[in-house]
């Protein structure tokens, strides 16, 4: 079995990976991401109401910038471990917060958010690291955890683009509520290619009151 010390080396690698040139150029790449993805964020603002948000992973904000359309830029935040990514989302949404952080780290005091989200950004996790960073998102949300990725019933590593350790599908919903068994699913759903996305399902979780 591995220790926390070969634990900490794979994600440091993975981080390594997505905040030098293989993550330049997944930003690169996904430049005109998110153009079709209004109307899911405008039903999720209404449907479960939130005054501060945090994207983990927000890369350059295909998903922030709708929500800094319904909100107040300076409620909205995104954190990613790509500069590049961070430099292009000041550029181009001035008002909202990016924060460079690990998503095992996250720099903000407990329950500072409404609604904490990831968007394929836990299939990017490792396997020994993952429970760490859901605890990080379920710890500085409020009220709403909200988690969009790649479902698979049981967990496959998905090759890559040559990378090995790079991408894993599972039942993260079903990961969260045995991680945090308070957790209260409010909703669950699709959103295909054709809606702006990639065959993403989602859950909407909500946290007891303190």
């Amino acid at each position: 079995m591995a220790d926390k010390g070969e634990f900490g080396a794979e994600a440091k690698r993975l981080e390594g990976l997505w905040g030098g040139e293989f993550g330049n150029a997944y930003t690169e790449r996904n430049q005109a991401a998110g153009s079709n993805r209004a109307p899911f964020w405008q039903a999720i603002l209404k449907d479960f109401p939130a005054r501060c948000v945090l994207e983990v992973g927000c890369n350059l904000g295909a998903n922030l910038r709708w929500i800094a359309s319904e909100l107040r830029p300076e409620a909205v935040y995104g954190v990613d471990i790509n500069l590049k990514a961070l430099q292009e989302l000041r550029c181009g949404l001035p008002g909202v917060n990016a924060l460079y952080s690990p998503a095992k780290e996250l720099p903000f005091r407990d329950r500072w958010f409404d609604l904490v989200f990831t968007m394929g950004v836990l299939i990017h996790q490792p396997p020994e690291s993952l429970p760490a960073v859901m605890a990080e998102i379920v710890r500085c949300s409020n009220r709403f955890v909200l988690c969009g990725e790649y479902f698979s019933g049981e967990p496959v590593e998905v090759a890559y683009r040559g990378e090995t350790g790079a991408l894993f599908k599972r039942d993260f919903g079903s990961m969260y509520q045995q991680l945090f068994p308070d957790l209260i699913l409010r909703k669950k759903g699709f959103l295909s290619k054709v809606e702006g996305w990639d065959d993403v399902t989602w859950w909407m979780f909500e946290k007891p009151r303190a």
